[in-house]
């Protein structure tokens, strides 16, 4: 056993094999390949990316309805080879109530003519072998523990990421098997981690990655896809909907997409920015399975996968700066996702290109310094990505007053360019989490209350076993508590300890502990960990840190 730490010396390292760095390899693959046709100096840069999940494909999870734009400009010939699902063929909104399901017309946003229903773990083992065929080297199981910065002549630099080690136990000790981590050294790290990236969120202090930005807000969406009875969904239907089980003052809405094969997509989008310190998103995706319309479509249908993730809502304001010295933020971590029309794929996709593009200018020039990297921010602001997002910047905002104040900003955002009412251009939040309230505010709370019965309705160990979610049991616990005292003190008198809540897998628990002066201690199920990375965002003290487990470790959401 030895503790020598190898270090890899590459060109450019994406992190994360989600669209976004998938889509950035490929297009930067294809650049050097078409440039080395005629070039009289070819270019041979040494370019991987590194995946947590076991396979990839993994841990992605959306939705999802596809705007395929960036895939038609990323492969003009073989885009629709892509695994699609259907091209949308039918669509309708519903008003949701306990007992009824209102048809509305499709509100503008939402419409989704031209759109493609797919399975995002499906669409990115597609495009793997794709960019591993460019020679690109895709290594799963390599999970980015932590950024490698040094001072710089011009202030701090990332040089590179450091993986996480593997073969430790739980007290975070040797075993037999064990190997440092990787210190891969790049000249450029380009961050795909998804929303709440490890690597980002540790970046940026450092780099003032969001310094004058609002804070990013978030939601979760919760998803199960149903096996139903011959003939009950045609691929390609899509239909959302607005009002029940959420309450007036918590953003969100529901979605029912039909796949191939009888399989239906059913899931639930929830604000985590709502007030209620009782309120359980997954208690209340399990809630709106019971309104009559959705206890109809799944009669008789089997629930077969599950999955949770987090959404960054925020918009134009609330992106992180895109560039720093030695690093280029793209997809869910860039925040390039349009809220109002409930897509990020297709721009995270093209974010990812525009990193490509930023990147192999500065190879042929041999220059990836600050000034050049700086040229990806000209980049996006050039591009159809704040084409689309600018007409949002304010959307879920808005919200922030309640659900009326928010459709009614929402309404006058698409007739004013998306500035809105008596708001010049930029619309101003708080943390998602500074807005849930305190129990001790004299205010009475209700409690997502709903009967799990297996069948329609399921509680989250059943739900986090339909995941296919699965970890090492001997390692370092990957959800890092600052302070547990605090849990079963101030915590369960303010807030009633809203992480067992929140968490949409059953991670944290309050058990009894009869040598505590409270009788109570905090219990952490990091083996049930679904990545959906909501602990990070809604602790109301922000003392959890969400960090990779050994690699491998996680979902299953190939099928998602």
């Amino acid at each position: 056993m030895s503790d020598a730490r190898e270090v890899l010396e590459l060109d450019v390292v994406f992190v994360g094999a989600g669209p976004a760095s998938l889509a950035g390899a490929y297009h930067l693959g294809k650049l050097v390949e078409q440039h080395n046709e005629t070039a009289d100096e070819p270019l041979e840069p040494m370019i991987a990316i590194l995946e947590k999940g076991a396979e990839i494909g993994a841990h992605a999870l959306s939705g999802a309805v596809v705007d395929p734009r960036a895939l038609q400009e990323l492969m003009p010939d073989d885009w629709q080879d892509a695994p699609f699902e259907s091209i949308v063929t039918e669509e309708q909104f519903f008003w949701m109530t306990e007992n009824r399901a209102l048809s509305l017309p499709v509100p503008p946003p939402l419409k989704n003519k031209g759109k493609y229903v797919a399975s995002l773990g499906k669409l990115c083992k597609w495009l793997a072998p794709k960019i591993e065929e460019l020679g690109i080297d895709v290594l799963c199981e390599f999970p980015a523990a932590h950024a490698l910065v040094e001072d710089g002549d011009d202030g701090p630099r990332v040089y590179g990421v450091r993986t996480g080690d593997r073969g430790l136990d739980h007290d975070g000790k040797p075993k037999s098997n064990h190997e440092p981590g990787v210190d891969i050294h790049a000249q450029v790290v380009v961050l795909g981690e998804g929303p709440r990236g490890t690597l980002a969120k540790q970046l940026e202090p450092k780099l003032g990655l969001t310094d004058g930005r609002n804070p990013q807000v978030y939601a979760i969406g919760l998803k199960e896809i149903w096996q139903l009875p011959e003939g009950r969904i045609q691929p390609g239907y899509v239909a959302h909907s607005a009002g029940w089980p959420l309450d007036s003052r918590t953003f969100g809405g529901g979605f029912i997409y039909g796949m191939e094969d009888n399989l239906a997509i059913v899931g639930l989008v929830v604000g985590l920015d709502y007030e209620n310190p009782l309120l359980d998103p997954h208690g209340l995706f399990q809630k709106m399975k019971t309104n009559p319309h959705l206890r109809e479509l799944l009669d008789g249908g089997t629930m077969q996968y599950y999955g949770a993730k987090a959404i960054p809502e925020g918009g134009w304001w609330a992106m992180p700066q895109s560039h720093a010295p030695g690093v280029l933020l793209t997809g869910d971590t860039a925040g390039v996702i349009n809220g109002q029309k409930l897509k990020g794929i297709h721009l995270g996709m093209k974010s990812g290109m525009l990193a490509a593009e930023t990147i192999f200018e500065g190879l042929k020039k041999n220059d990836l310094g600050p000034a050049q990297l700086a040229t990806y921010q000209h980049r996006i602001e050039n591009s159809w990505v704040k084409e689309e997002l600018w007409p949002a910047r304010n959307f879920h905002q808005a919200f922030e007053k309640g659900n009326l104040a928010g459709f009614l900003q929402a309404g006058l955002g698409m007739v004013t360019g998306g500035r809105g009412w008596g708001i010049h251009n930029r619309l101003h939040n708080e943390p998602g989490h500074a807005r849930m309230h305190k129990l001790t505010n004299g205010r009475s709370y209700a409690p997502t209350e709903v009967a799990f019965d297996g069948e329609l309705t399921f509680d989250k160990l059943q739900n986090v076993y339909n995941s296919g979610a699965s970890h090492e049991e001997d390692q370092p616990v990957h959800l890092l508590v600052a302070d547990t005292e605090l849990c079963v003190t101030q915590c369960a008198e303010e807030f009633d300890n809203p992480c067992v809540r929140f968490c949409p897998a059953a991670v944290y628990e309050i058990v009894d502990e009869p040598s505590h002066a409270t009788g109570k201690r905090l219990q952490i199920n990091a083996s049930n960990c679904v990545h959906c990375k909501t602990c990070d965002i809604m602790d109301p003290y922000e003392v959890i840190t969400w960090v990779p487990p050994e690699g491998g470790g996680g979902p299953n959401y190939g099928k998602m």
